[in-house]
């Protein structure tokens, strides 16, 4: 692994344990202003696109407020060049009585400073 591949790690792997934090500044510090955010909730066959920091905080906070037990069980990170992926076990209790237990990943692109660009 290279020094840039070992960089885009660290920053994943940042960002997820800000997931489990519910920390959404802590997780935008690594996006761009411009960054894409597609959610699997949403129309097919993409799900939700979010657009833009902005955009992305408030789905955040909507989601941290809606299942304040969300978790996430960290499965596995790589990373090859500019691209990563994250595969895990999302957890909670939604205020509207749902329950979660999915399996899920994350893909990542990152820019070449290490600034995400976008997450699906």
């Amino acid at each position: 692994m290279n020094a840039a591949e070992e960089r885009n790690l660290k920053i994943i792997t940042d960002v997820c344990e800000a997931f489990n934090q519910h920390d959404a500044e802590g997780i935008l510090n690594h996006f761009t202003e411009d960054s894409v955010w597609l959610a699997s909730r949403g129309e097919q066959p993409e799900g939700l696109r979010l657009s833009g920091k902005n955009s992305i905080r408030k789905m955040l906070h909507q989601r941290f407020t809606s299942i304040p037990d969300m978790a996430w069980e960290i499965h596995s990170h790589w990373v090859g060049g500019n691209r990563g992926c994250s595969e895990w076990t999302v957890t909670g209790n939604e205020l509207n009585g749902n329950t979660l237990n999915w399996l899920g990943c994350d893909l990542w692109i990152l820019r070449e400073d290490g600034m995400i660009t976008r997450k699906d």
